[in-house]
């Protein structure tokens, strides 16, 4: 794994003072950071107040890394409280944080909640959970959580991935690995093309239904990598995805492209304040692996999905697909709430 340094855009400290003021000035109004249609247009119209300066570090990923760390907010260690124990019982901590990640995802795009996720809320809390050490989730802590792309069993998974960091004592690294930087040959391309096998939904769902029930709508075969106009982008997660059943040539392209995605990896530790923004169709993400105390402690990041409207990376056979049941919740920033 590569240690190099990501991209950086530093918000001046007039910028963030003013992300900090909008944000202050709407958690004052609502007294919450639960999301509800009126609070989210009170974000729209804060978004589009903000100034040149905070919309042009906004500016879209602009690079085969596929991401960038914005630089500049900052945390109070001390006033923001302890980390939860769970996403459960995060409540409204750190609630100026989670308005503030609404402000940037909306000036970026149309942030998006699911309905069988944290309750619907458009800012996730991702925290090291008892019972959950050793999941393929974001409430895991004992293992390496699997690089892939956000949501990825689904047709309007996020465009854009926001990882804002609250609390990270630890400094436990996020890894991202970019498809744009991979070796590969042209027949593994083409193979990984080909529509082979499902992605099936994640343990961080509810209200799923469950793909092995004859009942339901059978799983749909997905591409894993897709030719857009601007290059290669990817759909990508082998801890959900039935490798077994796939064809001898399929398994071991794919297993090309898992190491290669391995070997242009790199690892950002997060400081508090820091955003990391990551183009979810060419970089896939994951975690190493640390040790959690819950004792108030632990590595605690806010998480915000966002959707840009009119985007063409991603194969038009996926309008087509289920989602298994689950329902996206889009905040149309142009359009107020929707």
């Amino acid at each position: 794994m590569s240690t190099g340094a990501p991209p950086v855009r530093l918000l001046d400290p007039t910028a963030a003072a003013e992300v900090d003021h909008a944000a202050g000035k709407i958690l004052t109004t609502y007294g919450t950071s639960a999301t509800s249609s009126q609070l989210l247009e009170h974000v729209a119209r804060s978004a589009a107040d903000l100034s040149e300066s905070v919309r042009r570090h906004l500016r879209p990923v602009d690079t085969d890394d596929g991401l960038f760390v914005l630089r500049g907010l900052t945390v109070d260690d001390i006033a923001v409280g302890p980390t939860p124990g769970s996403w459960a019982t995060a409540g409204d901590g750190g609630a100026a944080h989670d308005i503030a990640m609404l402000l940037l995802a909306t000036v970026m795009g149309d942030p998006l909640a699911w309905e069988g996720q944290q309750e619907g809320r458009f800012v996730h809390n991702i925290v090291p959970a008892p019972g959950h050490e050793e999941e393929q989730t974001g409430a895991s802590s004992d293992v390496l959580l699997s690089p892939h792309t956000e949501d990825a069993f689904h047709p309007d998974r996020a465009h854009l991935l926001m990882l804002g960091c609250v609390r990270n004592h630890d400094r436990v690294a996020t890894t991202a690995a970019s498809v744009r930087h991979v070796r590969l040959d042209e027949a593994d391309i083409a193979t990984l093309t080909r529509p082979e096998l499902p992605i099936l939904p994640d343990d961080a769902y509810t209200n799923v239904w469950d793909p092995g029930d004859r009942r339901a709508e059978r799983p749909p075969d997905v591409s894993t990598l897709w030719r857009s106009p601007d290059g290669l982008t990817l759909r990508f997660d082998p801890a959900y995805t039935p490798l077994a059943k796939a064809t001898p040539v399929y398994r071991a392209a794919y297993g090309r492209l898992e190491a290669e995605l391995a070997r242009v990896s790199v690892s950002v530790s997060l400081d508090p304040g820091e955003v990391l923004v990551i183009d979810n169709d060419l970089v896939v993400h994951g975690r190493v692996p640390f040790k959690a105390r819950y004792d108030g402690t632990d590595r605690w990041l806010k998480r915000a999905s966002v959707r840009v409207p009119g985007r063409t990376t991603r194969p038009p056979a996926e309008a087509g697909e289920h989602g298994y049941g689950q329902a996206a919740l889009v905040a149309c920033a142009s359009r107020g709430a929707g």
